[in-house]
C-alpha cells in the first residue's frame, strides 16, 4: 500500500508535464498560424493549473489515460485553415514523444541499482511513459483526440458521414473504450498505445519498469 502511494505520488509531476506541454505546444503552434485566442485566454504558459481538468487528471492516474482542458482555438484565425488545424493538431502530441527523449537518454545514464536513487528513476520514467502514453491516446482519432482533427481534414468530402458520425458521438465511443480497456482487460486501446510506449520508451531509456 505505502508503495503504490508513493507511486502515486512520484507520478503526479510527469503527468502534469506532459499535460502542459501537449496544450501549451497546441496554442503555440496556433497562435504561430495567426490565432491568438489561447493567448488572450491566459492559457499560453507552462503554468499546469491552467490546463488542468480534474476528472482528466483522476482518469490518468486511474486508467493511465486521461486528458487536459483543451486550449481555446478560433481555426477562422488561420492564415490557412487546413494547415492551421493540422499543424496546432499534431503538435500536442509531437510535443510530448520529443520531450521524451532527452528523460529517456537521462533514465539511460542515471544508475538504477543505488537504492537511494531509486525514487528519483522512477519519476524520470515517469517522464518518459507517461508522456509516451499520452502522445499516442491523442492519435486516436476519435473526437476530441487530436487525431480526429488530422483525419477530418485529410478525409475525401464523400466520407463526410464518418465525421458527422464521430463528432457526435466520439466522445462516448471513447469513454466506453476506456472502460471496457480497463474493467475486462481486453486491450483495445492499449492494444495500440502499449507497443507504442514499448518501442519507443525502450529506444529512448534503454530498459522501462513501469509497463
Amino acid at each position: 500500500m505505502a508503495d503504490r502511494l508513493v507511486s502515486f505520488v512520484l507520478f503526479i509531476p510527469p503527468i502534469l508535464m506532459a499535460l502542459t506541454i501537449h496544450e501549451y505546444a497546441h496554442g503555440y503552434i496556433a497562435l504561430r498560424n495567426g490565432d491568438h485566442t489561447a493567448q488572450f485566454a491566459g492559457r499560453l504558459t507552462f503554468n499546469p493549473i491552467k490546463h488542468i481538468d480534474i476528472f482528466g487528471l483522476i482518469a490518468f492516474i486511474l486508467f493511465r489515460f486521461g486528458w487536459a482542458k483543451p486550449v481555446p482555438i478560433n481555426v477562422s484565425n488561420f492564415r490557412n485553415r487546413r494547415t492551421g488545424i493540422i499543424q496546432t493538431s499534431i503538435a500536442g502530441p509531437l510535443s510530448n514523444f520529443l520531450i521524451a527523449i532527452p528523460f529517456g537518454l537521462l533514465l539511460r545514464a542515471l544508475p538504477a541499482h543505488i537504492e537511494a536513487l531509486y525514487p528519483l528513476y522512477i519519476m524520470i520514467e515517469g517522464f518518459v511513459v507517461f508522456n509516451l502514453i499520452f502522445c499516442a491516446f491523442n492519435l486516436i482519432p476519435i473526437p476530441p483526440l487530436d487525431g480526429s482533427h488530422v483525419l477530418f481534414e485529410l478525409l475525401p468530402a464523400r466520407y463526410a458521414h464518418i465525421e458527422l458520425w464521430l463528432s457526435r458521438y466520439g466522445f462516448f465511443v471513447l469513454i466506453g473504450l476506456i472502460f471496457i480497456n480497463n474493467l475486462t482487460g481486453i486491450p483495445v486501446l492499449w492494444g495500440w498505445i502499449g507497443p507504442f510506449v514499448r518501442f519507443f520508451g525502450t529506444i529512448f531509456a534503454g530498459h522501462l519498469t513501469l509497463l
